[in-house]
C-alpha cells in the first residue's frame, strides 16, 4: 500500500500521458482512496484546458456570430442562423463522433479539409486527438448556444440607449463598444454564467467519443469509469468527480458572478441582476 505521498507523486500529472508519472495505472487491491483522489484530481488538468479555452475562443466568435445573426443582411444573418440552428439542434456526443469521422476518413479519401488555420489532408494526425478535435467540437458548440444568447441581448437592448448614442455622435465600431456590446454583455451574463458551468461539465463526454484516450491520458471522469472497472465499486470513484466538478461550478458561479458585479456596477445593489446557477437537463 502506497502513501497519499506517493500516490501524489506517482499520478498528480498522469493525465498527461505516461511520461508524466507511473507508466502503470494502479490496479486489483493496490487501489487505494489517495489513488483515486489523486488520479481523478490530474484529470482536471484537461478539464481545464478544454473549458478555459472552448470559453475564450468561443465567447469572441460568439460575438461576430450574433452580431451577425440580428444583421438585416440575409446574406449574412441566414448562414449565422443555420449555423446555430445546426449545432443546438444535434446532440453534442453525436458532434464528437460526427468531426472525428470526418477528420479520420474524409482526408483518406482524397477529400483535403481547408479548415483556415491549417489544411487537414491524410497526413495530418493532430486533428484526430482530444485535444485538437475534441477541442474544435466544443468550441463550435458553445459558440452556437452562446451566439444565441448574445443574440437575444442585442435584440432586447434599450431602444433609448440606442438613440442616446446616435444623439451623442457614436456610430459604427465606437457605438457598438461604447454602448451595444457592454448593454449585450449585462443583459446575457447571467444566462451566459449556466452555458459555462454546462460547458465545463460536458469536457467529460470528450474522452468518452470517438476521440481516443492516447497513453491513458483523460479527463477526471475517463478515469472515475477506469477505477469502477477494476474496483466494481460505483461508488467511490463517481462521487469524487461528482465532489470535483461540485466545486468548479462553485468556482465558475463566484468567477461569473465577480464580472457581473463589475459589468452592472453603475446600477443600485437592489437592480443588479445575480448569477444563479439553473441546471440544464435537457440540451
Amino acid at each position: 500500500m502506497r502513501s497519499c505521498g506517493e500516490s501524489f507523486d506517482a499520478y498528480i500529472l498522469r493525465a498527461l500521458g505516461r511520461d508524466w508519472g507511473e507508466r502503470l495505472l494502479p490496479r486489483g487491491l493496490d487501489i487505494t482512496m489517495c489513488d483515486q483522489l489523486v488520479l481523478i484530481g490530474s484529470g482536471l488538468i484537461w478539464t481545464f484546458y478544454f473549458a478555459t479555452l472552448a470559453i475564450g475562443i468561443g465567447f469572441f466568435l460568439a460575438v461576430a456570430v450574433a452580431v451577425a445573426k440580428v444583421s438585416e443582411n440575409p446574406w449574412v444573418s441566414r448562414p449565422a442562423s443555420a449555423f446555430v440552428f445546426l449545432f443546438r439542434g444535434s446532440p453534442l456526443f453525436i458532434q464528437f463522433f460526427f468531426f472525428y469521422s470526418a477528420f479520420v476518413l474524409l482526408p483518406r479519401t482524397g477529400i483535403d479539409i481547408p479548415l483556415g488555420f491549417v489544411t487537414l489532408t491524410v497526413q495530418t494526425s493532430a486533428l484526430t486527438t482530444a485535444q485538437v478535435g475534441g477541442l474544435i467540437v466544443l468550441v463550435l458548440n458553445t459558440t452556437a448556444y452562446s451566439a444565441e444568447l448574445f443574440a437575444g441581448a442585442l435584440r432586447a437592448i434599450p431602444k433609448g440607449d440606442l438613440e442616446a448614442a446616435d444623439a451623442y455622435g457614436l456610430s459604427g465600431f465606437t457605438k457598438f463598444r461604447r454602448v451595444v456590446f457592454p448593454s449585450m454583455l449585462r443583459l446575457a451574463w447571467p444566462s451566459y454564467t449556466n452555458e459555462a458551468i454546462f460547458l465545463t461539465h460536458s469536457t467529460t463526454l470528450v474522452f468518452l467519443s470517438a476521440f481516443p484516450a492516447r497513453e491513458q491520458a483523460g479527463e477526471a471522469f475517463y478515469y472515475a469509469r477506469y477505477f469502477v472497472d477494476q474496483t466494481f465499486n460505483p461508488f467511490v470513484g463517481y462521487p469524487i468527480v461528482a465532489a470535483y466538478f461540485i466545486l468548479l461550478t462553485l468556482g465558475i458561479v463566484a468567477l461569473f458572478g465577480f464580472a457581473n458585479r463589475r459589468l452592472n456596477r453603475h446600477l443600485p445593489r437592489e437592480r443588479r441582476p445575480r448569477v444563479r446557477f439553473r441546471p440544464q437537463y435537457i440540451r
